[in-house]
């Protein structure tokens, strides 16, 4: 009996066991990618050399969605960094998220790319176009279950706020900003507010007092104001104590491309809404993974590769990092949450599903990769096999039928068995 009581909790742990990914986010001002303004000419900024920068970077990370800045408009650059930056040396996963622009004075734009094999779009629209635009894409978590329509939506809200620092008691780039902040966060809460959001890109912002960062962290509609992921609120311009989260300039000097003046400012952020802090939707913030890649709290006012050594990073890294923008990227992880499914269990069948409760004939849909077999189980909550089917799976798309007429009303469990060993359990009620 001890043993049938440890079977029934084993077999029941499994089936309400929840299966958890990371998904790791970088957000990048690449600087004038694409764009030769007179300032910074292709001849120093050269295109294919950035892309190589940034594909040791990328390749570094490893984002799962990656989102950039100061991206020209044209098209062709955009898939350049994608099969040239990218999916290089080995790596074929990225896609990029389509986009648009409405502002047609903006000769910079936001783009972002994201890992296929794990998420899908869903949908991308336009926050706000003063200035420039406010980009809400759409992505899907590919579950285990997505086709059972079991699945996870994340908004990524990419914004690069007006630049410039207000002087002699002038507000008028301050003002700006807040414009754009307070059209946004006006967007958010007509579409969808309650959902997984997360807000990223150059906010250009010298104190957490500004007018354009207190509408993201206290909006009207506390409901969908955002976090710091770090809580690092304050005056974060020239001052030692946010050395960490400081992100421009990576340069002291410049051949025109790039500003100095050190690392002093935290312009780069990747804030949080609220389900994503508190894990209510399935998406939840992971605890210690934000950081500025390359940022080693020993460069302040410095360039990110002055004396003392950098080694937060792997020279190459350090070395792309300085080369391609005057900005370092910022990172952070967060964990989904999903129903255990098939696709984890499973090394050759990609997706299963089947129609519960059933009556007299159990229909399943397979998706397998090759052609394999599957054996199905029926055990009864006492642990007794009372059913027993084979198939031969195809390589595709298939249905399969198995006859449970003569099992009597009640909740059943299935093990499905691939021929490898592999195998997973669901519940079943026959009514």
């Amino acid at each position: 009996m001890r043993k049938l009581l440890l079977w029934i909790f084993i077999v029941l742990g499994t089936l309400s066991a929840k299966a958890q990914d990371t998904l790791t986010f970088l957000q990048y001002n690449l600087l004038n990618y694409g764009n030769f303004p007179s300032y910074c000419p292709s001849s120093i900024n050269n295109v294919s050399r950035k892309t190589g920068y940034i594909g040791i970077i990328v390749h570094y990370v490893k984002p799962d969605i990656f989102t950039v800045n100061e991206m020209t408009t044209k098209r062709s650059y955009h898939d350049s960094l994608l099969n040239n930056g990218l999916n290089t040396d080995g790596v074929d996963y990225y896609a990029k998220a389509s986009d648009t622009f409405s502002n047609g004075y903006q000769y910079t734009m936001n783009v972002l790319y994201y890992n296929k094999s794990k998420l899908g779009e869903a949908g991308h629209t336009i926050a706000q176009t003063y200035i420039r635009d406010i980009d809400v894409y759409k992505l899907y978590y590919k579950s285990a279950n997505l086709n059972q329509g079991d699945t996870t939506f994340i908004y990524c809200v990419v914004a690069h706020l007006k630049a410039g620092r207000d002087y002699n008691g002038s507000t008028a780039n301050q003002d700006k900003r807040k414009d754009m902040a307070k059209n946004t966060m006006d967007y958010i809460a007509a579409h969808h507010p309650d959902n997984n959001y997360l807000l990223m890109g150059d906010f250009n912002l010298y104190t957490d007092q500004e007018p354009a960062f207190q509408e993201f962290i206290n909006y009207k509609v506390a409901a969908i104001r955002f976090n710091d992921p770090v809580n690092q609120i304050g005056d974060w311009h020239n001052n030692y104590n946010y050395r960490m989260v400081q992100s421009q300039s990576t340069h002291t000097t410049s051949n025109g491309c790039a500003s100095t003046g050190g690392l002093d400012d935290r312009f780069d952020f990747i804030l949080l809404s609220n389900n994503v802090k508190n894990g209510t939707k399935k998406v939840k913030y992971v605890p210690g993974s934000f950081h500025v890649v390359g940022q080693d709290g020993k460069h302040f006012n410095k360039a990110v590769n002055d004396a003392p050594e950098n080694t937060s990073v792997p020279a190459n890294v350090l070395n792309a990092l300085y080369q391609n923008s005057d900005h370092l990227p910022v990172t952070l992880k967060v964990s989904v949450n999903q129903p255990v499914g098939i696709r984890k269990a499973y090394s050759v069948i990609d997706k299963l599903s089947f129609v519960n409760p059933v009556k007299d004939v159990l229909s399943i849909k397979v998706n397998a990769d090759k052609a394999t077999t599957l054996q199905v189980d029926v055990y009864s909550l006492v642990g007794k096999i009372v059913l027993q089917r084979r198939f031969t799976v195809g390589r595709g798309f298939s249905h399969q039928s198995m006859n449970v007429s003569s099992l009597p009303k009640g909740l059943y469990i299935l093990r499905f068995t691939e021929s490898n060993g592999n195998s997973f359990s669901r519940k079943l009620l026959k009514y």
